[in-house]
């Protein structure tokens, strides 16, 4: 389980973390997510990424096909009312749960761990 961050390993001041993510892939996942192509937005971290606006995620299952994609305002059918917030645009709880994570591993890395923000900027 070496992918996985041992939660005996003392971080900034001596502070422990419970995590599925050791730093390497917590590196992997950060970039992806404030990367403006795929999930940063100027608003907050977007539901779905934006790279499925051109690419939608399909799957088959039987005869049926099935299609997630980006849709950043009101939904292309009558699906759960016609609401798409879940499939793209900001959605505040999610990002509130990313903010309580991030302050979490800033408490338990301090000022050490930098990653660019956003992604491809060089700004870290």
């Amino acid at each position: 389980m070496a992918f996985i961050h041992d939660p005996q390993k003392p971080g900034y001041k001596e502070r422990l973390l419970g995590s599925i993510l050791n730093e390497a892939n917590l590196r992997r996942v950060l970039k992806i997510m404030l990367d403006e192509k795929e999930f940063l937005s100027p608003f907050g971290i977007r539901a779905v990424s934006r790279i499925h606006r051109e690419h939608p995620y399909t799957y088959r299952v039987g005869d049926h096909e099935y299609r997630v994609s980006y849709l950043p305002g009101e939904s292309d059918n009558a699906m759960f009312g016609g609401n798409s917030n879940w499939r793209g645009p900001i959605w505040m709880p999610v990002n509130m749960l990313i903010l309580r994570a991030l302050l979490q591993y800033y408490l338990y890395y301090g000022n050490s761990f930098t990653i660019e923000c956003p992604t491809g900027s060089g700004s870290r």
